[in-house]
């Protein structure tokens, strides 16, 4: 496994089918009360995209665009005219196609537009977070997407156009799949959109590296001197690099990382507190305790039995846990207490 899948599961992104629309002549629908990111696929046609504070930006067949948490926006057909009939009343219809995916139709018919919505969540507890961190919205467009992404988008498309046996399953596959290819193809072709987010990290030669073991391997006393040391660069760059990449020093990152990795198996798993402090890298209980009371302001104990009274009895992941969280007791011999400064 690698940071990305790790960062996914740890802050439990779910996807879902959205609202499905099918559009021809005027048309417009905002979409205000997105609680979480949100990624529309135009797979016929073409669409503006209105954000405030950005210009609109013109969506064509093949292209993806990404929206962070909570991002007011709307679709038109004509980012001009702001009386488009059924603004509206599109409130209320998108609201009800974000509630079953069911197809919406818009404008006049035959529809000459079609865009695929998803709509994704994760754990607002957790401190790694991924989709609450982009820039702003995130557009592929056909012409400079990978063939993964533009793979994916045919086979959604194809899917929901064509529906055969199982096909809850292959749309659930399929847009766990989308969400990571257009990941991928924003990475590869807007590294200067990427530069100082997490995801711009990984691709950072010296970042990256750091990253993975960090990941790879929580449990070990890191400080600035060793993971320089262990990529192989000087403290003083990397002491320079990391926080411009990420936004933290190494220890304040391998700290907040622990306790995502604390809370998954506190939340998921029947660990004795002994056994989750010394697996993220703590020889004692109490400092432990102290650590993750700050991190989440519950302690241990308080945040195992509310999370599992959320959840009920199923305490497993939807997506595999994090590899950094099967770490062999080998790696484990040298535990620290409280993260070095």
């Amino acid at each position: 496994m690698d940071p990305l899948t790790d960062a996914l599961a740890i802050s439990g992104v779910k996807g879902a089918l959205s609202t499905r629309v099918e559009a021809g002549g005027r048309w417009a629908i905002t979409l205000d009360d997105y609680p979480g990111a949100a990624l529309h696929a135009v797979t016929a046609g073409s669409t503006w995209l209105t954000v405030a504070g950005h210009e609109p930006v013109e969506l064509a067949a093949g292209d993806v665009v990404l929206l962070p948490a909570d991002t007011p926006h709307g679709l038109t057909d004509d980012p001009t005219d702001t009386g488009s009939a059924g603004r509206g009343r599109c409130e209320h219809v998108a609201a009800r196609g974000r509630g079953t995916g069911e197809v919406i139709s818009l404008g006049s018919q035959p529809a000459t537009t079609r865009i695929v919505t998803i709509h994704y969540d994760c754990d607002p507890a957790a401190l790694t977070q991924i989709l609450t961190l982009l820039p702003g919205p995130v557009h592929v467009r056909a012409e400079a997407g990978t063939p993964g992404l533009t793979d994916t988008v045919r086979m959604l498309a194809r899917e929901l156009a064509q529906p055969q046996l199982a096909t809850p399953a292959v749309l659930k596959s399929l847009i766990d799949i989308m969400l990571v290819q257009m990941l991928r193809a924003w990475l590869a072709v807007n590294p200067p959109e990427c530069f100082g987010t997490w995801l711009g990290a990984l691709y950072d030669p010296v970042i990256g590296k750091a990253l993975r073991h960090l990941h790879a391997n929580p449990a070990i006393p890191w400080t600035t001197s060793t993971l320089a040391k262990a990529i192989s660069v000087s403290r003083a760059t990397l002491a320079r690099r990391f926080p411009a990449a990420t936004g933290y020093t190494p220890a304040a990152y391998l700290a907040n990382w622990r306790m995502d990795l604390a809370a998954v198996q506190l939340r998921d798993s029947h660990g004795s507190l002994e056994t989750i402090a010394e697996a993220v890298g703590y020889r004692s209980v109490p400092a432990f305790t102290r650590a993750f009371t700050r991190a989440h302001g519950r302690t241990p104990g308080r945040y195992r039995s509310e999370t599992r009274s959320h959840n009920g009895t199923a305490f497993q992941l939807e997506t595999p846990a994090p590899s950094s969280l099967t770490i062999s007791h080998d790696l484990m011999k040298t535990p620290t207490g409280e993260p070095p400064p």
